[in-house]
């Protein structure tokens, strides 16, 4: 037995291609299959069989249009009421896949039909375990409903005890959350690999005793995950249908000027240092870099099925459309360039103060307002005296209780705060864009109130 992992680190999560050197078994392919089919063709084997272990929360699925198109096998829990042709799989029933034997597992808990699944091939054997066992926790339990967290979580803790039970110890474990995704919950650890052995002796669902403590501590750790996520079970629960990745003819200067007078949503790619520097008024700065946060927070952040025009590189703006692709933001709008006076008509180009913390000691009269848009367990943990918290993902809702006057605006990164300095300015504020570490802050300088 191979396993091929395909990661997408830009939502945290992973895709397996698991083959016996003929036939090949793909686990919860991510909408753009052709990442998938391109290992298959590099494995050199055929895709017979696709599964999925739970309808997701925090991305569009690729499994209906990569089962079509290799015509293979859609296995999908026979609990899940889907609206597409699949092969339903329950508890315990086991499929052949080539000389791979694939075991279905049920495994309630970061969903009520949640499935696992055990390959054998012989002496050896891979745990694929979704959104239930990760490593060092468990995928988190409160996305279906907050009246369903509590039972949910119970779940949770049986579903991993009776998977190692299930499993071989040596067994090596592939969830498909747990890899910087917001479905994860707990001290996920960071690790790449692990093995059931491992998660026995590591993994608080495992080695927390007291059934209740363990519920009550996962969920009092929750934390806000993107808005997005409303929309993506559902989806899935209809089939999504093939990403778009083609890049559209990038928009003349007149198209985009009228976008931007009408109060679209522009998002320029660049980075934040350049965008503070220059970029035409209106415009939103997420910057996309590796593309490790952009999905994240766009998805989080923009109202749902906004009209969206990008801004930047072309290979930001390409990787940003197959990124996009993956949560069902399609076909936007895009302006190839990183000169901003030169991609509007009627351009208008603003700016806006970057410091670090020594610029803002330096700067900053107290009678200022240092806005924390970093989320509320962070800013529990430690933060700045008289800081005004409302956390990014909030702010247009809340932009009302901004306070009047300059905005210091700072998070954990200089990432966040940047996105949210410039929806600031977009709303009429006048931000400043403390762009430093806040683990730097207190070897700065800065005064600290911990919790």
């Amino acid at each position: 037995m191979d396993v091929v992992v395909i990661d997408t680190p830009q939502l945290g999560d992973r895709s397996y291609l698991v083959h016996d050197g003929v036939v090949a078994l793909v686990i919860d392919p991510q909408r753009d299959t052709d990442r998938v089919e391109q290992a298959a063709a590099d494995a050199g084997v055929r895709i017979t069989h696709v599964a999925e272990t739970h309808l997701h929360n925090d991305y569009l699925t690729g499994g209906l249009v990569l089962a079509r198109s290799q015509h293979a096998v859609y296995l999908v829990n026979a609990a899940d009421e889907v609206q597409f042709e699949r092969q339903p799989v329950a508890d315990g029933e086991a499929i052949l896949v080539g000389s791979l034997r694939v075991k279905a597992v049920a495994t309630p808990g970061h969903t009520h039909t949640h499935l696992s699944y055990i390959v054998t091939a012989g002496e050896e054997q891979a745990v694929f375990s979704g959104g239930s066992l990760l490593y060092g926790s468990v995928g988190r339990t409160d996305l279906v409903s907050a009246d369903d967290t509590v039972a949910l979580t119970h779940d949770q803790y049986a579903s991993a005890r009776r998977l190692v039970e299930e499993a071989a110890c040596e067994a090596a474990l592939y969830p498909t959350h747990g890899f910087g995704s917001f479905c994860s919950s707990g001290p996920s650890t960071g690790a790449s690999a692990s093995t059931v052995a491992e998660q026995i002796e590591a993994n608080h669902a495992l080695t927390d005793p007291d059934e209740e403590h363990f519920v009550q501590e996962l969920i009092a750790n929750l934390t806000a995950y993107p808005s997005y996520y409303a929309h993506m079970s559902p989806a899935n629960t209809q089939g999504p249908g093939p990403a778009e990745l083609i890049l559209p003819e990038s928009l003349d200067p007149g198209e985009l000027s009228r976008r931007l007078d009408d109060d679209e949503w522009v998002v320029d790619l660049r980075n934040r240092v350049a965008f503070a520097s220059t970029h035409l008024e209106g415009t939103v700065s997420f910057e996309y870099g590796d593309g490790s946060n952009f999905t994240t927070y766009l998805g989080w952040i923009m109202p749902w099925d906004n009209k969206l025009t990008l801004v930047g590189a072309r290979e930001d703006v390409e990787n940003a459309i197959r990124d996009l692709s993956r949560i069902g933001i399609d076909s936007p709008g895009t302006a190839i360039g990183t000169d901003p006076a030169s991609l509007a008509s009627r351009a208008v180009v603003t700016s806006y103060p970057r410091v670090d913390w020594q610029g803002m000691l330096a700067g900053r009269p107290g009678e200022e307002t240092i806005l924390d848009v970093r989320r509320t367990d962070e800013y529990d943990a430690a933060h700045l005296p008289g800081a005004v918290n409302i956390p990014l993902h909030e702010l247009l809702t809340r932009i009302g209780e901004v306070p009047a006057g300059r905005l210091w605006v700072h998070c954990g990164s200089g990432y966040r705060a940047g996105i949210a300095a410039s929806l600031l300015q977009r709303g009429g504020k006048e931000p400043v864009h403390i762009d430093a570490l806040f683990a730097d802050a207190a070897s700065a300088g800065v005064d600290l109130i911990k919790g």
